[in-house]
C-alpha cells in the first residue's frame, strides 16, 4: 500500500529533521512562517503547498523532486555535510553557546 503524497510530504519533512538534526522552530525560521505552522503541516492540520515543498527542497538542498519521492529518497539526497553526526550541536544548540546559553 503506498502514501498519499501528503503523507509522504510530511513523513520526507519529519526524516529530512531528524537526518539534520533540526527543530521544527529552525525549519520555520529558515521559510520565513512560524513553528506553530509548520507544526500544523506536520501534524495534518494543514497541508504542505507546493511553494512550501519548493522552500523546504531548497533549504535542505534537495530537488522538490526528491523531497516528493519521500523520506528514504529525500534523505539520500542529503550532502554530508547537512547530516547530523554524533556530538554535532545543531545551529539554535551552537548559537545559544555562543550567546553563553541565553
Amino acid at each position: 500500500m503506498s502514501m498519499a503524497l501528503d503523507e509522504l510530504v510530511r513523513s520526507a519533512v519529519a526524516a529530512l529533521l531528524h537526518a539534520t538534526g533540526e527543530s521544527q522552530t529552525e525549519l520555520a525560521a529558515a521559510l520565513g512562517v512560524s513553528q506553530a505552522q509548520v507544526s500544523r503541516r506536520q501534524s495534518g492540520a494543514a497541508g504542505w503547498s507546493l511553494a512550501d515543498c519548493d522552500a523546504v527542497a531548497a533549504h535542505y538542498g534537495i530537488t522538490a523532486h526528491d523531497l516528493l519521492a519521500g523520506p528514504t529518497q529525500a534523505t539520500e539526497a542529503l550532502s554530508v555535510e547537512r547530516r547530523r553526526t554524533p556530538g554535532r550541536q545543531s545551529v539554535r544548540s551552537r548559537s545559544a553557546v555562543a550567546d553563553g546559553g541565553a
